[in-house]
């Protein structure tokens, strides 16, 4: 996902010049391309993600498109107050990027967990939070916030994922990987891939499952959520995240607010305390019920 994002970056910054990158001492590997050709448009503040988000506000009111960049928590719960303060409240074209969301850099340990910054971050006010599930949404998503006036999030998988390009990338709507009429599947995250297993076991078992990416937390898809919710036995939502104000927590409200009768609600993800394990992504997800196995098995438990 890390070069797929640097790659569309490069393609917008050759077409504006006032596209700038700025990063936290790091990604100087995959960055080498993009300094080359693109000197004046790239700044290194060494290890100071808040000065990093002032800086970022500081040039985008002054003209800027600024794509922050930085692993794990880095670029988002460190300087929070600078994202709230300084780049919402004015409005700044500010692109925050985190590179290693949920698990990815799970052999860290919790100061690398990246679990609780899609809750956070969308409490803000006039953000947009992206969380792309492929390598076409990581490609469309940059575009997307580039072309979206303010401040926006894009958070993304360390991993490497499928191309699915169908169907189309738009900014707040869900995309639909697989129909089924008994169970779906609400994705957001690199975790989609263990969502689609799930899927396949479930085929395997005879039952008819839906697939989903909500590659946009926040403006979210609340109609097509409310559809899906209509159409199914079991409605899931799945996410390398805390279910805590995350994806689980939007789609709560908005069943709940919406007054219909609902189906049978599952939030998979993160449940309680910190995740205080380490190990690889793969491990990880095992460990805390998000894999597709576990996944399956969740949805048999409802479905028998």
């Amino acid at each position: 996902m890390r070069d797929a994002f640097i790659q569309t970056l490069s393609e917008l910054a050759e077409r504006d010049p006032k596209v700038l990158l700025i990063t936290g001492d790091l990604g100087f590997k995959v960055f080498d391309d993009y300094c080359e050709r693109f000197p004046n448009q790239f700044l290194n503040v060494g290890i100071a993600e808040q000065n990093m988000t002032g800086v970022a506000t500081g040039m985008a009111l002054e003209g800027w498109t600024v794509f922050t960049y930085s692993i794990g928590n880095f670029p988002t719960l460190r300087c929070l107050e600078q994202i709230r303060n300084d780049a919402c409240y004015h409005g700044a074209n500010v692109k925050v990027v985190c590179i290693g969301g949920g698990f990815s850099y799970g052999a860290l340990g919790i100061s690398h967990h990246a679990t609780e910054d899609l809750a956070i971050l969308r409490a803000l006010p006039d953000i947009t939070v992206t969380v792309p599930s492929d390598l076409y949404e990581v490609r469309e998503a940059t575009k997307a916030i580039y072309e979206t006036p303010g401040t926006c999030y894009l958070r993304l998988d360390r991993a490497a994922g499928s191309e699915r390009p169908t169907p189309q990338f738009e900014l707040g709507k869900m995309r639909r990987h697989k129909e089924g009429s008994e169970v779906a599947f609400l994705c957001c995250g690199g975790v989609l891939e263990e969502a689609m297993i799930a899927a396949r076991l479930l085929d395997d078992a005879g039952y008819s499952s839906s697939v989903c990416s909500v590659h946009t937390l926040k403006p979210l898809d609340q109609e097509t959520i409310l559809a899906t919710a209509r159409s199914v036995r079991a409605l899931f939502t799945l996410e390398e995240h805390t279910v805590e104000g995350g994806l689980g927590g939007a789609v709560s409200e908005v069943l709940v607010e919406s007054g219909i009768a609902l189906p049978t609600f599952r939030r998979l993800g993160l449940r309680s305390g910190f995740s205080s394990l380490v190990g690889s992504q793969e491990y990880l997800r095992q460990q805390y019920g998000i894999d597709g196995k576990s996944i399956f098995q969740e949805a048999l438990k409802i479905l028998t």
